[in-house]
């Protein structure tokens, strides 16, 4: 008999790398970074698979939680005059199976909210990455930075109200605004 946290986490790492390393790519803003990272974050999360919460709703934020800290991590022994923003171009954060309609606006669009995200702190970045993103509850966030439920809430609360201002989403969503018209 297998352990059931045992199982999630292996399901996790079997059907879950592609939403970690979009995930990495958006904290990092850098494919490379990102790839190193992942694989960083799995291979710490398996050596430490004993620590994995006994219930089962507890696996996800946890392994979220090693993510991060592995993104964490590169970004705090990365170069300060490293410029990330220029190889944000092949970063396909969005739905993995678009419908076609979508596929002329989704280049444009996930180019511009990527932009948008790399501007944020990367406390806000962090954080909304991981619930709109990852589609990670506000508790599952906080267990996943290690902050409480009220951090989670007001980082969020900022950062949607400076992404709302930011003129690239603005016309975007004007954009979209006429074209429902």
């Amino acid at each position: 008999m297998t352990d059931p946290a045992m199982q999630d986490m292996s399901g996790w790492l079997a059907t879950s790398y592609g939403p970690a390393y979009r995930t990495a790519c958006l904290i990092l803003r850098n494919p490379a970074d990102a790839e190193e990272a992942v694989q960083d974050a799995f291979l710490r999360a398996w050596r430490f698979r004993d620590a994995l919460p006994p219930d089962e709703a507890g696996v996800r934020p946890w392994l979220y939680r090693v993510v991060v800290n592995a993104c964490c991590s590169k970004l705090r022994a990365e170069s300060p005059h490293r410029s990330r923003r220029e190889s944000l171009g092949d970063i396909d954060v969005a739905d993995p199976d678009p419908t076609p309609d979508l596929l002329s606006l989704r280049s444009e669009s996930s180019r511009l909210v990527v932009d948008a995200l790399a501007d944020l702190p990367e406390h806000l970045r962090i954080t909304v990455v991981l619930r709109y993103y990852a589609g990670l509850s506000e508790k599952e966030i906080a267990v996943a930075i290690s902050r409480r439920a009220g951090t989670v809430k007001s980082r969020l609360h900022e950062a949607r109200q400076r992404l709302a201002t930011d003129p690239r989403l603005r016309a975007l969503h004007a954009t979209d605004s006429e074209e429902a018209r």
